[in-house]
């Protein structure tokens, strides 16, 4: 599933082309993804600018003139892909396999941009832009890496009596919002921290640490368009190359980096952890 890095990359490739243009069509080719599409989906949007595309955490969002918000997930194989006239600075990436081609927005400058989900985990829902702090998948979640509300004493308060593992404790969006299995591996490592270790004793020294990992982590990250491990491309059909720094992640049976010990691969909440036994305690 995208992470915090990779929806932030989408977001920046799509940006240029979507906000303050207007969706001249919009083609609908199902029903449905992870949930249905919202009633009168097509048009709502068509005839709309996108003033502002953000995210919040893993969510793309398009404040339209309409005074809607379009709220977008990428789920576990969504992608947007660009194409348009030939003049100017719209990208022409080789596309995905065209059967899984969901939604196309064709916007008033003449790019088209193409939502592709093959495992339609994806969705996206509409909801008033005035009432939004009231979007129910948005409501519970945690302050967001690199932003001023995501702190050391924060994150202590959070974590306080937490008796589940640093590393399950992490991937739960109400404690940071966008964290997910790879940045959360690699952050405990430059942390080291164990992600065996129980949330309610990782102390404040190591808990500082952490609050830095996870910024550098996240904002390099971003730097390097993300992590392309399965099928991941930005916007532009680029691949993220942030997997060339993992230290620990899907480096199982390898040698540490710093110690030259062999990484280990546990499972925690069905989730693979990768650690070093001797640099994270």
């Amino acid at each position: 599933m995208p992470e915090l890095p990779e929806v932030e990359t989408v977001r920046r490739g799509l940006s240029p082309v979507m906000e303050a243009q207007t969706i001249d069509r919009l083609t609908v080719n199902r029903p449905n993804l992870r949930f249905n599409f919202p009633d009168r989906f097509q048009a709502r949007l068509e005839g709309t600018t996108i003033d502002r595309l953000y995210r919040r955490a893993k969510f793309l969002l398009a404040d339209l003139s309409s005074g809607e918000t379009l709220i977008m997930h990428l789920g576990m194989s969504g992608r947007f892909t660009i194409t348009g006239k030939p003049q100017g600075d719209f990208y022409h990436p080789v596309g995905p396999d065209p059967k899984h081609d969901h939604v196309k927005f064709e916007m008033s400058n003449g790019a088209a941009i193409t939502y592709n989900d093959p495992r339609r985990f994806g969705f996206m829902e509409l909801w008033p832009a005035n009432r939004l702090d009231n979007y129910p998948r948005l409501q519970t979640l945690g302050p967001e890496p690199l932003s001023n509300h995501f702190s050391m004493p924060v994150l202590q308060q959070s974590l306080a009596g937490r008796l589940t593992p640093i590393k399950s404790a992490l991937l739960d969006q109400k404690i940071v919002a966008g964290l997910g299995n790879i940045y959360v591996c690699e952050a405990l490592f430059r942390a080291g921290i164990s992600p065996r270790r129980l949330a309610k004793n990782v102390g404040p020294a190591k808990l500082s640490a952490l609050t830095t990992a996870i910024n550098e982590v996240i904002a390099e990250a971003i730097e390097a368009g993300g992590s392309s491990i399965s099928d991941f491309t930005s916007a532009a059909g680029e691949l993220g190359y942030f997997q060339k720094r993992f230290s620990v992640y899907d480096r199982e049976g390898q040698a540490c980096y710093q110690c030259r010990a062999s990484v280990q691969r546990i499972v925690q909440a069905g989730r693979s952890s990768f650690f070093c036994p001797k640099c994270q305690r």
